[in-house]
């Protein structure tokens, strides 16, 4: 198949990778750009910290209060956000392989009614509020915004003429996000009914709504909210 990637850079080249590897031909526009924030962590400890994507991981990568970070357990989202945690240098990992309500379930049954404060590092857009769910089971969380997500305005010249041309069987959305700004940078090219009539490979419910709202009618969703799962519904889905 002819697929196109949507993710922020470092993820849709992976992603790219693993799709390659299966025979697809694969088009990437990374549609949301990663940028860091200069995040004040205030005094600590911490008895925990919890990161919901693999941005946030990189992000802390990058703080000065790195060297005191990796030695706190670290409660991710995924594998992949596992992974950047080990590769920074966290040697205490733990991951929900689901979505932030997995995760949420994990540290509930860790931390309920234990008097622990955790270190929540999130992204400026959000989902799902973690720590006020958390709050319900009298767990301290202390969110920090450690990245923002930026929407890119334009495709790449190639992937805009791969859509106007009809050359793309499918995409993927990993994120409600990367799909709004899919359909916003369409409609800013004069593409919109072109870019709804590929096959849409969804991570979950929420990130296919805005696409079905704009009229696409294939749309897939992946049973669960992680990419092996995504992977192997595009292998399914024919």
């Amino acid at each position: 198949m002819r697929l196109l990637v949507t993710r922020p850079e470092a993820d849709a080249e992976r992603t790219a990778v693993a799709l390659r590897e299966h025979g697809h031909h694969v088009m990437i526009a990374p549609l949301l750009r990663i940028e860091g924030v200069a995040a004040e962590l205030g005094a600590g400890p911490w008895d925990a910290l919890v990161v919901t994507s693999a941005n946030s991981v990189r992000a802390v990568a990058k703080h000065p209060r790195l060297a005191e970070l990796v030695h706190r357990p670290m409660f991710t989202v995924g594998r992949q956000s596992a992974d950047a945690a080990r590769a920074a240098g966290f040697m205490n990992v733990a991951t929900s392989d689901g979505d932030v309500e997995d995760l949420a379930q994990m540290l509930t049954e860790k931390f309920a009614a234990r008097d622990r404060r955790l270190l929540y590092f999130a992204g400026e857009d959000r989902t799902a509020d973690l720590a006020a769910g958390l709050a319900a089971h009298g767990i301290h969380v202390k969110t920090v915004i450690i990245y923002r997500a930026l929407k890119v305005p334009e495709f790449p010249p190639l992937v805009r003429d791969a859509v106007a041309a009809g050359e793309i069987d499918g995409v993927l959305h990993f994120s409600r996000r990367t799909a709004e700004s899919y359909l916003s940078t369409a409609v800013g090219a004069a593409l919109l009914d072109r870019a709804l009539m590929p096959f849409h490979y969804c991570l979950s419910a929420q990130v296919a709504r805005p696409l079905m709202q704009a009229g696409a009618t294939a749309v897939r969703v992946s049973p669960r909210p992680n990419e092996t799962s995504l992977l192997e519904l595009i292998g399914t889905a024919h």
